[in-house]
């Protein structure tokens, strides 16, 4: 009788430890830690299957750690969370990332997202112009910053060091109406380069310059907090970075990295990023506080194959045009 009952003890005890196992999942993300946290939180809070570890640094820094693992034959993350497409690109033409397609994806922009599912834009982090308060002239398009009354007041994230710098110069330098002749006119106005978007800020609530090129949230989080800056999106349009998801193809837990993709792109994903304070990627969510009507917000194509083909010699040009700083 005591045989039995402690038989049933450990059977009953091995099934408890399966039950309250659980999938561990490796997240590498670029996100601020307090938006990471959130994420991780409320996918944890969705999949309670399933743990998530995670690590967080710049998207440059990631995937240079990715490439060493790699190079050492060690273990890689499941699924990646980083901030631009160019990025993913140069990781899905290495043969490191894995496809999948999300049912979520289908309330998405097409361009938001890489048409084989090898990754998908999460947010709209868009580049425009911001300006302080204290400036006579209100600028409404790109060219505005050309004009003559603006001569070296204005400044902008250096492509050498920012990779939303990058995609925005991709994106200007692509289209008919700017091209390279729109750098080449800002340089000739006194247009001065900062090693970043935190550069640019500075500058401008300063008001050591007036003008500058910058992300969107910087500036609008810094107004609501007081700052003496504006935002504006351009007529022409704005450039995006996406913050895009996917899975690796060495992912040791697949089916984990695909509930967080989608979880990422669901409706309740989607809404963590309008209360993180971003644009979502969902068209059919508002705007956060501080953001004018989506209809209103131009979006400029990105091709990130180009992108990534010519990244090199248009940072070289870049540096060329304005030094290397």
């Amino acid at each position: 009788m005591l045989k039995n009952i402690t038989l049933a003890a450990v059977v009953l005890a091995v099934f408890s430890v399966q039950a309250t196992a659980k999938t561990t999942l490796t997240l590498y993300t670029s996100q601020p830690n307090d938006d990471a946290q959130m994420t991780v939180n409320a996918f944890m809070q969705a999949h309670p299957d399933i743990h998530v570890d995670w690590i967080r640094d710049g998207t440059t820094k990631l995937t240079a750690r990715l490439q060493a693992e790699i190079a050492a034959g060690g273990a890689t993350p499941d699924v990646l969370l980083i901030a631009d497409s160019v990025t993913m690109e140069a990781l899905k033409q290495q043969h490191l990332l894995a496809a999948y397609a999300s049912p979520e994806a289908a309330r998405f922009d097409k361009q938001l997202y890489d048409a084989q599912g090898y990754y998908y834009g999460t947010k709209l982090i868009t580049t425009g112009i911001a300006y302080n308060t204290q400036a006579a002239f209100k600028p409404t398009s790109w060219q505005d910053l050309l004009k003559p009354e603006l001569k070296n007041m204005t400044t902008l994230p250096s492509p050498l060091y920012s990779g939303a710098a990058q995609i925005h110069l991709a994106t200007l330098i692509d289209d008919p109406a700017l091209g390279w002749r729109y750098y080449e006119q800002l340089k000739a106005s006194g247009a001065q380069p900062q090693s970043g978007n935190g550069g640019v800020l500075s500058a401008i609530t300063s008001g050591t310059k007036g003008y500058g090129v910058l992300v969107d949230y910087m500036a609008i989080r810094e107004k609501a907090k007081g700052a003496p800056i504006e935002f504006v999106f351009p007529v022409e349009g704005v450039s995006i970075v996406t913050e895009p998801v996917a899975m690796l193809s060495k992912a040791r837990n697949p089916q984990a990295a695909k509930a967080f993709i989608d979880f990422v792109l669901s409706k309740a994903g989607q809404q963590l990023v309008l209360q993180q304070g971003y644009l979502p990627a969902d068209a059919n969510l508002p705007v956060p506080a501080g953001f004018p009507p989506r209809d209103s917000i131009k979006v400029m194509p990105l091709n990130a194959a180009k992108a990534l083909a010519e990244g090199e010699q248009n940072k070289k040009r870049f540096g060329e045009l304005f030094g290397n700083k």
